[in-house]
């Protein structure tokens, strides 16, 4: 472990918490996804809206990819719990806020938030000085991924690996080596039977439609201007065949074409969200 911790927010989970209250603030009802308190924790200068990342136009599809990945992994939660799954898990939960926006439906569950330690000691504070419990069914797992075993970590957390849980990673895969993600993956598939993975994945380049390049070389220089470049592709095609390997019992892919006729298909804002990130859900 290092021995200096910065206590200091990730860049890219802030971007996704101001886009989160973004759609909120300026997209047509109904929202796809409600959550400004992503926002009060992010607590931005008030010109925040202004930033070139939050330009409304030009990179509405990213987020519209935020908010529907978001509303697609709390709606399959809620489907597992139905069925008496009562362990959630988010690898890299960054700033989100489920526990704090659906205190009620958390309660029901040992939640678990997997993330870098000096970013979660960051939110573990701004949460106190939101006036934000941090009660007993809420788990932060602080984790160093490049020295520490995420699993151990989670285990002495208190999660329990003969029962179902679901296991959320949203916004991690293309940050992580080839190699580590078939690791994950194969991790994750020994869970007890009934646990369900939804993670999300970044498309080659060469997969993305003309129309969506420009906005993904913005993603891509961003991401390496804040030493997080990306380095990890997949075509739906391998990251299934790589989740089948793994030993997962079904994989689904959820395109980008699936999210808009689930959320958006209605919508006459033209809001759809980007191709680049796809999702796929694995079963055990």
């Amino acid at each position: 472990m290092p021995n200096e911790l910065t206590i200091a927010p990730d860049h890219t989970a802030v971007r996704v918490a101001l886009w989160r209250a973004l759609h909120v603030r300026i997209d047509a009802v109904p929202h796809v996804f409600h959550d400004e308190i992503g926002l009060r924790l992010a607590a931005p200068e008030d010109d925040w809206q202004h930033r070139p990342d939050m330009d409304p136009r030009s990179t509405s599809p990213m987020r519209a990819g935020m908010v529907s990945r978001a509303r697609f992994v709390e709606d399959l939660l809620a489907e597992q719990v139905g069925r008496g799954v009562d362990q959630y898990v988010l690898l890299g939960a960054g700033l989100d806020t489920f526990a704090q926006r659906r205190p009620e439906s958390a309660a029901r569950l040992t939640v678990f938030e997997v993330d870098q330690p000096g970013p979660q000691a960051w939110k573990r504070q701004r949460l106190t000085e939101l006036g934000f419990d941090i009660p007993e069914w809420l788990r932060l797992v602080p984790v160093d991924f490049e020295v520490d075993s995420w699993w151990e970590r989670l285990l002495a957390a208190g999660f329990d690996p003969s029962r179902p849980a679901v296991v959320a990673s949203t916004g991690v895969s293309m940050y992580l080596t080839r190699e580590a993600n078939i690791a994950t993956l194969r991790q994750i598939s020994t869970l007890a039977p009934g646990s369900t993975l939804a993670t999300t994945f970044m498309l080659p380049f060469e997969l993305v439609g003309p129309g969506e390049h420009q906005m993904r070389r913005f993603a891509e220089q961003g991401a390496h201007a804040s030493d997080t470049p990306f380095i990890s592709f997949f075509s739906p095609g391998e990251i299934v065949a790589l989740a089948e390997d793994a030993g997962f019992a079904a994989v689904q892919h959820i395109s980008s074409d699936d999210l808009t006729r689930r959320y958006f298909a209605d919508r006459t804002d033209g809001l759809r969200p980007a191709e680049s990130e796809q999702i796929l859900v694995a079963t055990s």
